[in-house]
């Protein structure tokens, strides 16, 4: 008499990793001026030194005729320095255009992207915009990667960015 191959069917139908997730929501504020332009935003993470470890998005006016937008990239001073002089734009998965009013969502993992490489530590998530004749602001927040837990860190900017919400989940 056979018996069943049951015994080997449990792995089939074991629950799938769970990948580590990054959540960032972006608020670009409403601004009472005479002439609003939308602003440029550059979104990196640092570790330990303010060393740029990966490019999360960069929007920008992509267009602008001869790639005239890439022009004002500099504007965004911090992350210039770090990284957008090195990039040839745009860069696939990162760049893309500008923004209007609103809150704007960022979903990572794990599985893919630039978490996928990013090593156990703390690091900083960066936001940087840039605005013609208007201002610029920069915002950081801390975290810890991979996530232990469900975390939430936010930020609120005072004139060219809003409130910047980071959540974290193992």
């Amino acid at each position: 008499m056979r018996k069943p191959l049951l015994y080997g069917l449990g792995s089939l139908f074991a629950a799938p990793a769970l990948a580590a997730e990054m959540s960032l929501s972006v608020e670009i504020p409403r601004l009472d001026v005479a002439e609003y332009h939308r602003p440029y935003v550059a979104i990196w993470l640092e570790g330990s030194g303010q060393q740029h470890v990966a490019d999360l998005a960069v929007w920008y006016d992509l267009k602008l005729a001869d790639a005239e937008g890439e022009k004002w990239l500099k504007d965004l001073r911090q992350w210039w320095r770090r990284s957008g002089r090195n990039l040839q734009m745009p860069v696939d998965g990162i760049s893309g255009a500008t923004r209007a009013v609103g809150t704007y969502a960022l979903q990572l993992n794990d599985q893919q992207g630039p978490l996928k490489t990013l090593a156990a530590g703390d690091y900083q998530l960066v936001v940087e915009a840039a605005r013609e004749v208007g201002g610029r602001e920069l915002l950081r927040l801390p975290f810890s990667w991979p996530p232990q837990q469900n975390r939430t860190e936010s930020v609120q900017g005072q004139h060219e960015l809003g409130a910047i919400t980071l959540e974290l989940k193992p």
